[in-house]
């Protein structure tokens, strides 16, 4: 789920572009009226999921992944390798 927070992430077309260089492979969906982002009370772009097969979130990080060095994208990018395991 992509939330923009500025008007220039609304357009789906840079979306895509962007989903793609980074090898997305799943859908991503654009919740630019934020209704998904305020139903999850989110407060901190970007605010990440993961959610496993069964639909449970099984890991988040709340901010910037790599603020001062807090590895969170390296953590994230782990986690979600851990699951697409699982699923085979």
């Amino acid at each position: 789920m992509h939330t923009p927070e500025t008007k220039a992430e609304k357009d789906a077309g840079r979306v895509k572009s962007k989903t793609t260089e980074a090898q997305l492979t799943f859908p991503v969906a654009i919740d630019n009226d934020k209704k998904t982002w305020n139903a999850w009370g989110n407060n901190w772009w970007p605010t990440v999921y993961v959610i496993d097969r069964e639909g449970y979130m099984r890991y988040f990080w709340a901010g910037e992944l790599n603020w001062k060095g807090a590895g969170g994208q390296k953590m994230i990018s782990r986690h979600v390798r851990t699951l697409l395991r699982e699923g085979r």
